[in-house]
């Protein structure tokens, strides 16, 4: 049986005070996706490439009912906002734009079935907005799996849904996010993180030990050039591929098809930006698969040293790390109980993971928040985050 922390459970309380006081019924449909958080696997993805992720024990619960009218009433449970709109037009919307991951969700539900009636929706969640776990994807998952209840759609095709939460995404909220955070939500399980193929788009679970735990670190840094830098680095791996395809016996597309080997081989012969991103890249998806062995021997310490080797490769490779973050890592490194850590995500700002001993987590943490304090002036803030349960209807 799948369960929520207390913490969780308090919010699943809260949404169904909050539908009974706004609506004056309970609701007859609910479902719960949580968070994610990027654990090893650094700008892989849109190289075709493997990743480790994590569903997270914070997410964001999603109720509803059925009503007999064509009209939708959603509401934001945070501010007990409202929205109204007819379920045959989810159109995108230019103010209050939270509804519009809802939306895009039900635009992408309604392409292959007939929705033949409103209903009353609401959702509260638990995920700390702008910390990098991806509050957007756990809405989107959460709001698809209960509205396909309520319309008896089938929900086992998880890939399916997935894209129907980067669809809302890319044209509703105008974001050209891949698959990571709703493939993570969705195929999270408890005391394992997601490994996933993003050529194949196939997803499997490993072993992760319950004894250990991450800390997120956000350290509130939002550095200028982000996009542009972004955009630069895709196309340089890019380009990194293309001249791969010209010097290699074999189909190469993406730098996925790129072995360690091969690289350090031919990285000579070809441009040198081009050849500091592909090392990254190439060298993530090296450290993914070995870690995915040591995870399965239970060889923890050493999964960790794999995350402080992908965070030096950001820093020297990619570039897209910066002081805040560098700084983080090489603290969280000389703390005792302290396995692993790596900037997570985009980078160029943002948050660091830490892989930690979770008897020793609330410790560690205050020593990295500390230290930040006196370094920078201002607030890290940290999140205990424990490999957690994906998405899932909710029933009584």
């Amino acid at each position: 049986m799948t369960t929520v922390s207390d913490e969780t459970a308090k919010v699943q309380d809260a949404l169904k005070q909050k539908y009974l006081h706004h609506f004056n019924r309970q609701p007859v449909f609910s479902a719960y996706a949580p968070g994610r958080v990027e654990v090893l696997g650094n700008h892989t993805d849109y190289n075709e490439g493997f990743v480790l992720s994590a569903a997270i024990n914070m997410g964001t619960f999603f109720v509803c009912s059925p009503n007999d009218t064509t009209t939708c009433r959603l509401v934001a449970g945070d501010i007990m906002e409202e929205t109204v709109f007819d379920i045959a037009k989810p159109e995108k919307v230019a103010e209050m734009t939270w509804s519009n991951y809802v939306r895009g969700v039900i635009d992408g539900l309604g392409i292959d079935a007939t929705l033949p009636h409103g209903f009353d929706g609401m959702f509260l969640g638990n995920i700390p907005l702008g910390a990098g776990l991806s509050s957007s994807a756990a809405l989107e998952m959460s709001s698809a799996l209960c509205l396909s209840a309520l319309y008896g759609l089938d929900t086992s095709d998880k890939l399916n849904l997935a894209k129907t939460g980067q669809r809302a995404e890319h044209l509703f909220a105008g974001v050209k996010c891949g698959l990571l955070d709703q493939m993570t939500s969705l195929f999270g399980a408890e005391s394992r993180l997601v490994h996933t193929d993003f050529r194949s788009l196939q997803a499997v679970t490993v072993p992760i030990s319950s004894d250990v735990c991450l800390l997120m670190c956000n350290t509130h840094a939002k550095h200028s050039l982000t996009e542009s830098a972004y955009n630069e680095r895709r196309a340089h791996c890019e380009a990194a591929a293309k001249a791969f395809a010209g010097l290699l016996p074999h189909p190469v597309t993406h730098l996925r098809d790129v072995s360690s080997v091969e690289f350090e081989k031919l990285r000579n012969q070809i441009d040198p930006a081009a050849a500091r991103r592909a090392a990254h890249v190439v060298g993530e998806n090296t450290r993914v698969e070995i870690g995915v062995e040591l995870l399965k021997q239970n060889r923890v310490a050493e999964f960790g040293r794999l995350m402080f080797d992908s965070h030096e490769s950001s820093r020297h490779n990619f570039e897209n790390s910066c002081a805040e973050l560098d700084f983080l890592v090489e603290t969280a490194g000389g703390i005792d109980g302290v396995l692993g850590a790596r900037l997570s995500g985009g980078g160029f700002g943002g948050s660091t993971v830490v892989l930690t001993q979770k008897d020793a987590a609330k410790t560690i943490g205050d020593v990295i928040r500390k230290a930040y304090q006196k370094k920078y002036d201002t607030v890290c803030d940290i999140q205990v985050l424990l490999p957690s349960a994906g998405a899932r209807i909710i029933t009584d």
